[in-house]
């Protein structure tokens, strides 16, 4: 009896596009809000590091209401309370214009049928006002899961989870982009095939690549 040897199965591909918002869709850059407010160097550096800002920051990523954030924060430095008030009242400004490119690319998966979707690292309390100013946009995603309201951040596996419950996928079926390697790893974790991103060439050469473009 000849035995046949046989060639595997090749891999699925995705049929979805899962994304990251900040510095994939939109940039980020709390730095330059900073910098506008506290222009000089060593006292914006005293802020970031006598609060602990961005660890703090990372407290509403998670779930934590602002105004409870805030006003423990106040409490403990008064001195920096306006600019922590600020953090709040202006957070839209850290968000800068769309990411070069990116767009265009995401207007040609929607007009291929692709289905959309993002899971971000977002506060609940800023996302709802930067949501309807960019809504037009974000009205092709059939699903965003936003850290702030699920009270879980990236790259927890349980958020990765509950997304893809969400958006009634398989992991194997969506594809993600994020521009920092512990989110990507954190989906590569769970299953997800993921790409850390870095522009919108790359980007546009991987979704050739998936036969998604």
């Amino acid at each position: 009896m000849t035995v046949v040897n046989q060639a595997p199965a090749p891999s699925p591909r995705p049929t979805a596009v899962i994304f990251d918002v900040g510095n994939v869709l939109y940039g980020w850059d709390p730095e330059a809000f900073l910098a506008r407010q506290i222009p000089e160097d060593e006292r914006r550096l005293a802020f970031i590091e006598e609060t602990g800002l961005w660890d703090w920051h990372d407290s509403l990523d998670g779930g934590r209401p602002f105004d409870e954030a805030a006003a423990e924060l106040s409490e403990k430095f008064p001195d920096y309370a306006a600019h922590i008030a600020a953090w709040g009242a202006r957070f839209g400004e850290t968000i800068t214009d769309p990411v070069r490119g990116v767009h265009a690319l995401v207007a040609a998966l929607d007009a291929r049928g692709v289905p959309l979707f993002a899971i971000t690292n977002f506060s609940a309390d800023f996302w709802k006002p930067f949501h309807a100013r960019e809504a037009a946009f974000f009205r092709v995603f059939r699903d965003i899961v936003v850290s702030g309201e699920e009270k879980l951040l990236k790259p927890d596996p349980a958020l990765y989870y509950r997304a893809l419950d969400r958006f009634g996928l398989q992991p194997h079926e969506a594809l993600f982009f994020d521009d920092r390697w512990i989110n990507v790893r954190g989906a590569e974790a769970v299953g997800m095939p993921a790409h850390l991103f870095t522009g919108a060439q790359e980007l546009h050469q991987r979704l050739q690549a998936e036969g998604l473009l």
